[in-house]
This record gives structure tokens, sequence and C-alpha cells, in this order.
């Protein structure tokens, strides 16, 4: 069965993890060739001048729409890049209305989305993989458990997805955060327009709270492999 990761450990070092999805389902690609913009330079930029490691899960088609990007984070030590399936289909049903991914094709597009980021430049894509609108059961648990990755969840919403008020997305943000923290926001204009404005708005906060930014990979590996 594929392993679950939710948050870090509680106690201790006030450590928690910024995780961006990069995503776009295979139905919006007419849309970015229409000149419609799924990636968002200014919250990378605003992540390096802030120096805020973090996590950004990218799907395969979205390696493929903005390759220089994908190759740009993926090379910047202060990232790591994970995978968050080639096409953006759901891997189960009803989940917030994605099309759906059949079981027997539920590997082959985790192996693609690889494929596509290596291809785009992205070295050591992280063997983690965050499930499309986050929705999963254990059929698909099953089905990818021999492609060797740790499914990402988190236990903080950032509220950022087609918000339009970046105050109340950072007040509910600032307001969910404990130690080991896996926050959940996003990295596509089109969907997500505040998300810069609330990393500009919490990190000094976090930071003057005591918290501290770390990768996905580090609060897992504080966790001692827990799940």
């Amino acid at each position: 069965m594929t392993p679950v990761f939710e948050h870090g450990p509680r106690g201790g070092d006030k450590t928690l993890a910024l995780t961006f999805d990069a995503d776009m389902t295979a139905a919006q690609g007419p849309r970015a060739a229409a000149g419609e913009r799924f990636d968002n330079p200014g919250l990378i930029a605003a992540l390096r001048e802030l120096k805020v490691p973090a996590t950004v899960f990218m799907t395969g088609r979205w390696a493929e729409q903005y390759p220089r990007q994908a190759r740009a984070i993926g090379r910047d030590p202060l990232f790591e890049v994970a995978n968050h399936s080639y096409s953006h289909y759901a891997f189960t049903g009803g989940c917030y209305g994605l099309p759906t991914v059949g079981e027997e094709r539920m590997r082959a597009d985790v192996r693609r989305a690889y494929t596509a980021l290596r291809r785009a430049g992205v070295t050591d894509p992280m063997p983690y993989f965050r499930f499309p609108g986050g929705c999963y059961d254990r059929r698909a648990l099953r089905s990818l458990a021999s492609a060797g990755v740790t499914a990402v969840q988190w236990d903080v919403v950032g509220g950022d997805a087609f918000a339009t008020d970046a105050d109340a997305v950072a007040r509910g943000l600032l307001a969910g955060v404990r130690a080991g923290s896996v926050v959940v926001l996003h990295c596509t204009r089109s969907a997500a327009p505040t998300t810069e404005a609330v990393v500009r708005r919490t990190v000094p906060e976090l930071r003057e709270r005591g918290f501290r930014f770390v990768k996905v990979s580090a609060l897992i590996g504080a966790a001692g492999g827990r799940r």
C-alpha cells in the first residue's frame, strides 16, 4: 500500500512546509494555447526573495507547457519538485469535477509525469506524489504501491484556489498552521491569483512566531519514516 504523509512532528522544532501545486488539466490545454497563463513567476520570485524553501508538486503537462520554468525550479536548491500526475485527472470519482483516470492508467500517468519532468530539465524529481484534488481511496493507494512513491497530503488548506481576497486567505492560513504543518497552495495565476500576496503577507509573520520553513523531504525525515 502506498504510504500517505500529512504532516511532520508536532513537538519540538517549529517547522512547516509550504507546498505549491503547479497543475494543468489536459482539458486546459486550449486555454493555455489561447494565452491564459497557468504559471506564476512572481510567486517563485517572491519565494526566492524571501528565501523560503518549498516543494512544488508539478504535473507533466505543466512541465511541458512551461519547460523553462520547470527547469529553473527543478535546478534551484531552494526548491524540490515532486509528482502531481501527468494529466491532473482524478484518481477517484467525484473529485471537484475533474475527469477520472482509470485504475489501469494510474501507474502509467505517474510514470509519464516523471518522464515529462525529466525531459523539461528537472534532473532529480522527488519520490513524492500528490493526488489531483487530493482525492484518493484504497484502490488508488494499492494501484500506486509499485510506483515507489509516498503520497503527500496536507493538514492546512491554504484556501488560495479561486480566491480574490488575499487578506482573508492569509488570515486563514495563519490561523491553521502548527508545528509540522504541510500547507497546500497553488502556483497557477489563472486559478490562484492571490498566492504571491499571501506568501509575502504570511512568511514574515510566521517567522516572527518562530516558525522555520523547510521542504517536505525535511519533514518526512524528521518524522523518521512515520506516515
